[in-house]
């Protein structure tokens, strides 16, 4: 039986993971400076239980922990403050610490959730070394008041291994703020934690940087004594590993590799050879924001409107020509104007339809420019598309007769949105609402209001049972003689009315899961009444529930 030996992965690569232990806690620390150094923790719901997501270290120097439950940890710290958990705004969090990353080097990814991985190859003499680019990095995270620990290997697996469980006494590290015991299996045979008066002197401490970086060729030696955790296992896999004593990742270099997938799965043998280097993990480091913007610097200042709208002449074709690259389309820009007082000015508009064509973004830009006060002159025009869309370009098939009909079908197809972003830029786009069908049979309820620049036309109007009035008001106290049958004459708004004809009665019951204060009335007979004097109206008698009933106005038919 051959015994596994790994072969050394190749020197030139080095990789720095930086776990943040307490992101989240820190995080909201430093958007709330007025906490101070009240402990502080993040709530978040597991199943009907509320733990412990993360803990500043106020909080973890009382006894709190990640994992724990909140009524617990209140327990042991009453003046405990407490914040739901935002896993959008940590991700967004995270990914600003990437960009901060970026300084030391260009291959940067996100690791779960509160990790990063940094590809260092060849950078670190750029830094006096790695020792002198650990160094930076911590003194960078201390000044941002965030708690780092850092791995340094040649592979991923091992630096991930390093930053999380090096300098533990080979114990494996919950969450960063409690250890978690060995296997059951393996503590009679562990030695003496704790120095006892009489025995033998304990060994010097070893600092922490250096158990969490390992010398290149050494990553073999360097994770061989962390535990088994440190490879990023399943739990089911850890509770086998447990079970059989293998606490330690040297423990899994003995047994041949088929013996362990046989009886631990791939997945096992897959970390392993992640973190030894026999099986590649690349880092795919964050793309990068496209941004859609563009800069003209003046020689001079300008202050005439023309002089702006030439300006934008030179920049729109360029932006859009960026935006038709990429497949997107405006939706809103901004236009920035740097003056030479040292004052900037904004102008933003919206369209009603993401666009990368300059000739229909121009004349909304020309319509903002009359609220500028270009004060002293302005140095500086930025134009930015800070909120874009796919667009998808159209491709016209057929004769010239065809282009031609699709040519002035385009053209019928955008008049409309350019005409609802000409009265957007004056009243604003939230203001322009089109009506849109909805699953009720209340008459008032059959439609609602939805913005017109972020939808588009109803497609298809469902079919009424019966003609609904084209003005329809809350319903208004009709006087007429008590009763469900149609009367031949009534009075509403000071007029007398005669009844010439009415075809109803159409009964129209409300919606028992709801209370609606409008039909506590209970059920109507609506009716279609045409009157002597050619009003035609949409009246209707309520049966009374918890309030009175009888005949009301609701519509006009015109």
């Amino acid at each position: 039986m051959t015994a596994f030996r790994a072969p050394s992965p190749d020197p030139q690569r080095r990789i720095l993971s930086l776990w943040f232990s307490r992101l989240a806690a820190e995080h909201v620390l430093r958007l709330d400076r007025g906490m101070g150094d009240r402990p502080l923790v993040i709530v978040e719901e597991v199943g009907a239980a509320r733990v412990l997501r993360s803990v500043s270290q106020a909080a973890a120097e009382q006894g709190a922990r990640v994992g724990q439950p909140l009524a617990e940890a209140r327990a042991l710290c009453p003046d405990l403050l407490t914040r739901p958990a935002d896993p959008l705004r940590e991700r967004a969090f995270l990914a600003r610490l990437a960009r901060w990353a970026g300084k030391v080097s260009p291959l940067v990814a996100p690791e779960g959730v509160a990790g990063l991985l940094i590809d260092i190859t060849g950078v670190a003499h750029l830094f006096g070394g790695e020792d002198g680019l650990v160094a930076q990095v911590e003194g960078d995270c201390a000044g941002l008041g965030l708690t780092v620990q850092v791995g340094l290997a040649d592979t991923a697996g091992a630096a991930w291994a390093l930053a999380r469980h090096a300098g533990q006494g080979g114990m494996a590290a919950r969450s960063g703020d409690a250890i978690d015991q060995e296997a059951r299996a393996t503590r009679s045979r562990a030695g003496k934690r704790h120095w006892t008066k009489g025995g033998a002197a304990p060994p010097q401490a070893t600092p922490a940087a250096a158990h969490r970086i390992a010398a290149p060729g050494q990553t073999r030696q360097a994770i061989g004594d962390l535990p088994v955790a440190a490879l990023r296992l399943e739990a089911d896999t850890l509770a086998a590993l447990s079970r059989l004593g293998l606490s330690r990742i040297r423990d899994l270099f003995g047994p041949p590799r088929a013996t362990l997938a046989r009886r631990f799965g791939r997945g096992l043998v897959r970390r392993l050879d992640q973190a030894l280097g026999l099986e590649p993990e690349p880092i795919t480091p964050l793309a990068p924001d496209t941004r859609f913007a563009v800069r003209f610097s003046l020689p001079d200042p300008i202050g005439l409107e023309e002089d702006i709208l030439a300006g934008i002449d030179r920049m729109l074709p360029v932006l859009c020509s960026k935006l038709a690259a990429k497949g997107q389309g405006a939706r809103r820009l901004r236009l920035h104007l740097s003056l030479a007082e040292g004052r900037t000015e904004s102008v933003e508009l919206g369209l009603a339809r993401a666009t990368a064509d300059p000739h229909r973004i121009r004349p909304l830009l020309a319509m903002k420019l009359k609220d500028v006060d270009p004060g002293f002159g302005i140095d500086i025009l930025r134009l930015e598309a800070h909120v874009t869309e796919a667009v998808h370009a159209r491709q016209v098939k057929g004769g010239m007769d065809a282009a031609t009909e699709a040519s002035m079908r385009q053209g019928r197809d955008t008049a409309l949105e350019d005409l609802m972003a000409r009265i957007g830029t004056r009243v604003g786009l939230e203001a322009i609402t089109r009506q849109h069908p909805a699953d009720s049979h209340i008459p008032e309820k059959t439609a609602h209001r939805v913005a017109a620049a972020w939808s588009g036309p109803a497609p298809d109007w469902p079919g009424q049972p019966r003609p609904r009035p084209l003005t329809l008001f809350r319903p208004e106290p009709v006087q007429a003689r008590d009763g469900a049958d149609l009367p031949d004459r009534f009075r509403w708004r000071g007029r007398n009315f005669t009844t010439q004809s009415g075809l109803g009665p159409e009964r129209i019951a409300p919606e028992w899961w709801l209370d609606d204060p409008e039909w506590r009335s209970g059920v109507r007979d609506y009716w279609r009444v045409e009157t002597a004097g050619g009003e035609r109206l949409w009246l209707f008698y309520a049966h009374g529930g918890s309030l009175s009933g009888g005949w009301f106005c609701h519509g006009d038919f015109g």
